[in-house]
């Protein structure tokens, strides 16, 4: 059974239909990307999986739970990073690690922060209000946030975005290693293509609501004739046809 099973996944609000009906799945263990412009649709998906929006049609299973129907035996194996939701600004870092961990109910919790400060760089940070930090810093904790529960499938959108070269990678490394160790599923929203490349072993092209293209990084560079994915994704945005188009 796949970790991941989306089908017909769709989301309309009035005229406008920002998902439109998509299916994908991502078996257990792997990386898979979600790539598209702005207004793609990729964070309604996101939203729609984390259960924040309710689908106008289609299904989502997580874990093999129906997210429609019993997404709170799911949603304690899941988690979800984006640098663009601010944690509360007024507690410290440790104060809102302690909180998620919390509400996870993790085992532990003060010996889970001090293992995640270890590995993303946060120990001079524990002690500092949330609001006081910087871009990158707070890209760090966001993630530190959603690890702390050890999810089975984590919901990544652009994990490494504010960071400098040498933390990103970083961050990078720990998450490629996370995943092989715990056998994690990852979601992974990026506009970062030499990541995507790097991380993904199956890429997802959405735009205007839909899934226009998929595969491999390497199967999508041998089809478009590119490169890198940067070029793919700019051929897919300007509408360029690949050689193998009919």
């Amino acid at each position: 059974m796949d970790a991941i099973a989306v089908t017909d996944l769709t989301k309309r609000y009035d005229e406008v239909l920002a998902v439109d009906a998509i299916s994908f799945s991502a078996p257990h263990g792997a990386t898979v990307g979600l790539l598209g412009g702005n207004g793609a649709g990729k964070t309604t998906t996101i939203a729609m999986m984390l259960g924040l929006l309710v689908p106008t049609g289609g299904g989502i299973r997580i874990l093999g739970h129906d997210m429609a129907k019993d997404r709170f035996a799911a949603l304690g194996r899941m988690n979800f990073s984006s640098p663009y939701i601010a944690l509360p600004s007024r507690l410290t870092v440790a104060e809102n690690l302690r909180v998620y961990g919390h509400l996870y109910n993790v085992q532990g919790t003060e010996r889970r922060i001090a293992e995640l400060a270890a590995e993303l760089d946060l120990e001079n940070l524990l002690d500092r209000p949330a609001g006081h930090l910087s871009a990158g810093q707070k890209t760090r904790v966001a993630l530190a946030k959603a690890l702390i529960n050890r999810p089975d499938v984590l919901l990544l959108d652009e994990p490494t975005a504010s960071l400098d070269p040498d933390t990103g990678d970083l961050v990078r490394t720990w998450l490629e290693r996370y995943r092989a160790q715990s056998g994690c599923t990852i979601l992974l929203a990026s506009h970062n293509m030499a990541e995507v490349e790097r991380m993904c072993s199956e890429v997802l092209m959405m735009k205007q609501g839909r899934i226009v293209d998929r595969g491999s990084p390497a199967a999508l560079l041998e089809r478009y004739g590119r490169d890198d994915m940067e070029e793919v994704f700019l051929d897919i945005a300007r509408n360029r046809q690949h050689p193998g188009a009919g």
